[in-house]
């Protein structure tokens, strides 16, 4: 009867905030192992619906809340303050809509499940752009701007980007006030790391990393599919996915992961 609860919730709200919690606390990770970053994402997403709406009461005058939080209990997890020094916590987001001001979003509300003042760094996957048309430095300026503030207000300490070649990314460090520390490179698109990129890095005291998310990690589709699937009738597709944040915890001195999880936020469009 949960569900009931859960999708009259989910009428009345106008914004969705989903945290998975620390993945390696409720065995997310190893029921399909190794699964690509796609099908974790759903997975993990699919589970938290799930067992937060089975929680839901079925008093149907409770509270409305405009912004629903939607997270298991029990896989929350934050840092001990005593410590924060000795772990790096580190971000990738993913911006789904394009608005800006999801990346401030993002960081307050990692910040907040974590329990931690500030992100040790931030790497910024690109928007999605329009089709036919190509990623460019003006339509990376907000986001970049957005990030840049957050330093600048100690929030991040490093930002960088992710699947940038060397022209946008060298256009984007000319321009940048706050330099990029980092350039994410897929190795599924290519499998030696492009010379030009290389120099032009190594110049600069960029690091290149290499990552296996697709393009689109969570698109608008996949989300309002797996709403479906979790919260039947749930009216899923006025539910639209703004962002989601992919984080992890790692310890410096032996370099393993302490926690790992999701974060997202989605908004009803109702009309």
């Amino acid at each position: 009867m949960g569900t009931d609860g859960a999708r009259a919730l989910l009428e009345r709200a106008g914004t969705l905030t989903l945290q998975t919690g620390n993945l390696l606390n409720w065995g997310c990770l190893r029921k399909k192992c190794p699964a690509t970053p796609g099908e974790e994402v759903r997975d993990c997403i699919q589970k938290t619906l799930t067992e937060w709406s089975s929680k839901i009461g079925q008093d149907l005058n409770q509270e409305i809340l405009e912004v629903l939080e939607c997270t298991v209990a029990q896989a929350i997890e934050k840092i001990n303050p005593e410590e924060r020094d000795e772990l790096k916590v580190s971000a990738k987001l993913f911006i789904v809509g394009s608005n800006s001001s999801s990346v401030r979003d993002a960081v307050d509300l990692a910040c907040s499940a974590l329990g931690v003042a500030q992100l040790d760094s931030v790497i910024i996957a690109p928007p999605p752009v329009e089709d036919g048309t190509s990623l460019s430095l003006e339509y990376l300026q907000p986001y970049w701007q957005e990030l840049e503030n957050l330093v600048r207000n100690k929030k991040i300490v490093a930002i960088g980007t992710s699947d940038l070649d060397k022209t946008l990314l060298e256009q984007l460090y000319l321009w940048a006030q706050v330099k990029p520390s980092s350039n994410q490179v897929n190795l599924a698109s290519c499998c030696v790391m492009p010379p030009d990129l290389t120099a032009f890095a190594k110049q600069f005291d960029i690091q290149l990393l290499t990552h296996n998310d697709p393009k689109e990690l969570l698109c608008e589709a996949s989300f309002q599919e797996v709403l479906q699937e979790s919260i039947q009738n749930a009216k899923a597709h006025e539910w639209i996915p703004l962002w989601l944040l992919r984080y992890s915890v790692i310890v410096k001195s032996r370099g393993i992961i302490k926690s790992k999880g999701y974060i997202m936020q989605a908004k009803r469009n109702a009309s």
